[in-house]
């Protein structure tokens, strides 16, 4: 399989000023085996060390931070003579190991010249921030599941990629059935690498299931694992009710409907722990579309799965529900649709989501993102209803220029014309992107191109 964010890993191999590189994201997303590919790929030999295993290097971590003794240290355990730009150090399960965290900060002062990924959960890094951690001494890369042009590759359609990739309409639209086949194909099976491998090796939907149930059943021991008593109880709460939270036309999470007399005070802990862990992303509700978004949050967010093959699997969805289209699928079609939409615009575009609403609920704007310093409005549609009535009243509340429309209709680019009225006496006219969903990859370049 390919993962597109070595791109990433190689800019940071070239870049002058390189520091030590934080590799992190979820459990099983594919830290380690991107880690070690790379080394195979763009060096001559790999030391690999990881905490959680090895007492004997932990211990000489927790000695001192003298970087001559640990290299020798390293080099021992792995046999391996380490070679200033051509031997990639790779440590692994960082957050076992504290002092090692801090470590990277005196291999940042002392030895820049050494290539040193270190890999970990962001639970366990969360953790040491501000005791010990090695701040503005690291680079960070955030790994995804698999996003849907990843699937495509790892699944035979090499070639469909590339035609995303190129922008090349005329070609989506002549496979358009084909690509949306495929797509719903991904919303069943997600983008966990062990889930995607099953499925590329048998074609069989039982047996990415029981790869994705045993994935939750994984992620579920790690509450009691690393929270206490009261929080797993929160975060288990939390948990189960994001599927019911997103079934709802309005998703914003609703802190009461995690369980009675449960008040939002008693959720926040819990809720940062499951983003810490990278199991949950919060897309948060802006009340005025202005740059940077961040400064504009009113506290009021959507809370979506790590994955939606993931959340398929929690709503024990079956594959024909989910690749026919079915009519029972209901409201939750949606859900699923927006937990796509924003999964795949991280992981292909490195975009973090916010979304906007009106006083009273009144309008509501899916996503609302940042591209080029410029804002974009996203509608999110699951099939092929193409009405956008939130979308053109914030376009023309705003003014707005440039909008997105998401859905399983075809390419299309139109002028939509606003007429006069009392909160826009001259009326105005924006540009309107109809991207097909398993097109989204295409979006901030098609974005760059119609503005």
């Amino acid at each position: 399989m390919k993962r597109w964010c070595i791109q990433e890993l190689i800019s940071w191999k070239n870049n002058p000023r390189r520091k030590p590189l934080l590799l992190l994201g979820a459990r099983q997303v594919g830290k380690t085996w991107l880690a070690r590919e790379f080394g195979r790929l763009h060096y001559k030999n790999v030391v690999y060390v990881r905490f959680d295993r090895d007492i004997a290097v932990r211990q000489s971590f927790e000695q001192d931070y003298d970087i001559p003794r640990l290299l020798d240290t390293l080099q021992v355990r792995s046999k391996t003579q380490i070679e200033p730009e051509k031997t990639l150090i790779i440590l692994d399960e960082i957050q076992e190991c504290p002092s090692a965290l801090t470590s990277l900060k005196y291999f940042c002062e002392d030895a820049p010249e050494l290539h040193i990924i270190a890999a970990g959960s962001l639970l366990g890094l969360s953790v040491h921030t501000g005791t010990g951690f090695p701040v503005g001494k690291v680079d960070r890369v955030y790994m995804y599941p698999m996003s849907f042009t990843e699937f495509l590759d790892a699944t035979g359609y090499e070639s469909y990629v590339e035609v995303i990739r190129k922008r090349d309409w005329q070609t989506l639209d002549t496979f358009h059935e084909k690509y949306v086949e495929l797509l719903r194909q991904y919303y069943f099976v997600g983008g966990m690498p062990a889930a995607v491998q099953t499925y590329a090796e048998t074609r069989n939907l039982h047996a990415v299931r029981r790869v994705q149930t045993a994935l939750l059943e994984d992620y579920r021991n790690d509450f009691s694992k690393h929270a206490t008593d009261a929080e797993t109880h929160y975060i288990t709460q939390i948990w189960d009710s994001i599927p019911e939270q997103l079934s709802r036309e309005d998703k914003r999470f609703v802190h009461a409907e995690v369980g009675r007399n449960v008040r939002a005070p008693q959720l926040r802990g819990p809720i940062r722990w499951l983003e810490d862990a990278a199991l949950v992303q919060t897309v948060s509700r802006v009340r005025k579309p202005e740059m940077p978004l961040s400064a504009y949050t009113d506290g009021a967010f959507k809370l979506f799965f790590l994955d939606v093959g993931l959340l398929a699997a929690k709503c024990r969805l079956s594959p024909s529900v989910i690749l026919e289209g079915n009519s029972v699928f209901g409201q939750f079609k949606g859900a699923l649709t927006e937990q796509y939409v924003q999964q795949q615009l991280r992981a292909e575009s490195g975009i973090a989501p916010c979304y906007w609403s009106a006083e009273r609920a009144q309008a509501e704007v899916d996503f609302l993102v940042e591209v080029d310093y410029r804002l974009l409005p996203i509608e999110v549609k699951a099939e092929l209803n193409l009405q956008a009535k939130s979308l053109r009243s914030f376009c023309k509340r705003y003014r707005f220029t440039q909008a997105a429309r998401i859905s399983m209709s075809r390419h299309a680019v139109s002028s939509v014309q606003i007429s006069p009225g009392k909160t826009d006496p001259q009326g105005h006219q924006y540009t309107l992107l109809d991207i097909p969903l398993y097109a989204i990859a295409a979006l901030p370049e098609e974005m760059r191109n119609s503005g």
